[in-house]
């Protein structure tokens, strides 16, 4: 953009600034928005080439503080030096999109003080979550040595494992720990559910050799289809299956808001699929994917790459939902590449990590939800 446009953009932004109370708003209030609109023109701008737009940069930065719109210009203008808010904002509102960005923001720093303490904090369970969805192999130094602090609570623990097989970084450290002994025996079923089912081939066949299915043998293997749905199970043993963390269903699916929202909601999947259905769904992934519910493999142009999926596609921006249930969003001029994959999100091998007699209860479990009968009047 020429010199002089940049120039004009920059007073305007004064002026609207100097029109804002000076203490700070809980929320951004609209001549705070009308100069970041003006701002985001500008953005990748030289602010060392333009004192005046670096000091409007600079007041709109200070409005907007502990906001999403704050981590946006700290990545699109390249401040330097903002790395303990940016982690303060992300402490704050793990759940917000724009905590991911953040956490790329303090990863890439050459510095990142205070990342140790923020994962010992209350929240440090999300934060983790988080940290892992952003597939920043420099997030790996600082989740693993989370993994074999005892004193830290499973929650927080199981988290950083489910974190590190974000990437493939993570996922061949958490291999490497398992396979050498050193991954503490508490969290082995938690790094099995994770590592069987890592999008990595090398992985998941490794995975497969440290943390063998139980065997299958004639008295263990499913019946026939015919006489799996004439057994009778239990719902509610069901339920503790479909919580128990080898299983991980609920670490992709949701029941009545419990569980994490990555898959499909199955509140009312009983009332949707008879056991017939629900039995091949099991078996056969991906021989029936949902629409909306089919893995992308998005690339971007630093290199790095998104999995999960496509939850917006809209002109600009693309918004991908990741394990975890946390949507990234990118620009679409920094994506270079996406793959729409074949397989199911879901892995095909439920059924070993199962008796014949627990699936049929999971299966009793899944039918019994079902749409909520109205009363009559």
């Amino acid at each position: 953009m020429p010199r002089v446009a940049v120039y004009w953009i920059a007073a305007a932004v004064g002026i609207l600034l100097a029109w804002l109370p000076w203490q700070l708003h809980a929320a951004i209030d609209e001549r705070t928005r009308l100069a970041l609109e003006a701002l985001s023109r500008l953005k990748d701008s030289d602010l060392e080439a333009s004192p005046g737009l670096k000091q409007a940069v600079l007041k709109v930065l200070e409005q907007v503080r502990g906001e999403p719109e704050f981590v946006d210009l700290v990545r699109d203008f390249r401040l330097l030096g903002q790395e303990a808010e940016l982690l303060r904002f992300a402490t704050r509102q793990p759940s917000t999109p724009q905590t991911s960005e953040a956490l790329r923001l303090v990863l890439a720093a050459t510095n990142a003080p205070g990342v140790a303490e923020s994962l010992h904090s209350p929240s440090a369970a999300a934060l983790i979550e988080v940290l892992g969805a952003t597939g920043d192999p420099r997030a790996v130094r600082w989740l693993m040595p989370l993994v074999t602090e005892s004193a830290l609570s499973l929650e927080v623990r199981g988290a950083a494992i489910r974190a590190l097989a974000k990437s493939s970084e993570g996922a061949t450290t958490v291999l490497a720990q398992s396979k050498e002994g050193v991954l503490p025996a508490e969290l082995r079923a938690i790094a099995a559910a994770e590592l069987r089912t890592a999008r990595w081939p090398e992985i998941r066949t490794s995975a497969a050799l440290i943390f063998p299915a139980k065997p299958t043998s004639p008295a263990t293997a499913l019946p026939p289809l015919a006489e799996l749905v004439q057994m009778k199970g239990d719902p509610a043993k069901g339920l503790v299956l479909f919580r128990r963390p080898d299983i991980a269903c609920s670490t992709c699916h949701q029941v009545d808001g419990e569980g994490i929202d990555f898959g499909p909601k199955l509140s009312e999947i009983g009332s949707k699929l008879g056991p017939v259905a629900l039995i091949t769904s099991i078996l056969e992934p991906s021989d029936g994917i949902s629409f909306g519910f089919e893995a992308w493999r998005i690339e971007l142009k630093n290199g790095e790459e998104l999995f999960g999926l496509v939850v917006s596609d809209a002109e600009e921006e693309l918004a991908v939902k990741q394990s975890g249930g946390l949507v990234q969003r990118v620009k679409k001029n920094e994506v270079v590449g996406r793959e729409k994959q074949t397989l199911s999100i879901m892995p095909d091998d439920l059924e070993q990590s199962l008796s014949a007699q627990e699936f049929v209860d999971l299966i009793a479990y899944l039918s019994s939800l079902k749409k909520p009968v109205p009363s009559r009047p």
